[in-house]
């Protein structure tokens, strides 16, 4: 059997930038193992799979060691796919998901992604996770949402970052996202997910959905520029509407081909 995959760098207005994903267009469900073995192949942090119908858009996303409920550059990549190879023209695009229904339009300023946004509070930090960042950081904030959100002093001090996995790695929740108010962006962010076997993310829309409500109260404006600061970097355009949190980030088309099966 042979399947179409393409792979696209997302949250990125240049080629080798953002956070590269592998998307591959199904006609009917495959084998959730199959899916598995696909995305372990691909070594990608996402692979998307995506069944079309009629009436419908059936989209799920897998890292190298499990599926996700929740992906946001993926989820670009997916749309931009559609309007760029697939020939796709209404005006946005609904995907059904396990995150609900995810609606993308295409606009002036790339992509525009409807996301369920998730406002963390602030716990007690567990200690695997202050171990993990280093005696020598001092958080200015512990919070979790579906990962940990730690807040630092300065953007020099998330680019200056080097995490202990193997301390994350006993961690309850998804990953760790670290965050502080940023010199040129509103905000930076850094994305750590060693449990999924994707040790830094490059750009992480769905980390967004975190932090963006976080600094809309922090800073007082519903629209604002993320950069997620990682070897690659991304921008990522963050509006917060109520419990909902649209991302925009522009695609760059890295690779067309055909798997094996």
């Amino acid at each position: 059997m042979k399947l179409k995959i393409y792979q696209v760098d997302a949250f990125a207005s240049n080629i080798f930038e953002g956070n590269p994903a592998a998307v591959c267009p199904l006609t009917e469900w495959l084998d959730d193992e199959l899916l598995q073995k696909i995305a372990e192949e691909n070594n990608l942090s996402e692979t998307a799979f995506f069944v079309m119908s009629e009436q419908s858009i059936h989209l799920r996303w897998f890292t190298p060691m499990e599926e996700v409920d929740l992906c946001g550059h993926a989820t670009l990549a997916t749309a931009y796919v559609l309007y760029e190879y697939l020939g796709f023209t209404k005006p946005e695009v609904t995907f059904l998901t396990k995150s609900g229904e995810l609606t993308v339009s295409k606009n002036i300023k790339g992509f525009s992604m409807d996301f369920p946004a998730s406002m963390p509070h602030t716990i007690e930090a567990p200690q695997a996770l202050l171990q993990g960042l280093g005696s020598t950081v001092l958080p200015k904030q512990v919070m979790a949402a579906f990962d940990y959100v730690v807040v630092l002093n300065s953007e020099e001090e998330v680019r200056s970052l080097t995490p202990d996995f193997a301390k994350w790695l006993e961690l309850d929740l998804r990953g760790v996202v670290i965050t502080a108010e940023g010199n040129k962006a509103d905000f930076v962010s850094r994305s750590f997910f060693p449990k999924l076997r994707v040790n830094e993310d490059p750009v992480t829309g769905s980390a967004h959905c975190e932090i963006a409500p976080y600094w809309e109260q922090q800073l007082a404006k519903s629209v604002l520029t993320g950069q997620q600061v990682s070897k690659r970097s991304g921008a990522v355009l963050c509006e917060v509407k109520g419990n909902r949190v649209m991302l925009t980030g522009q695609a760059v088309g890295y690779m067309v081909g055909e798997i094996f099966v």
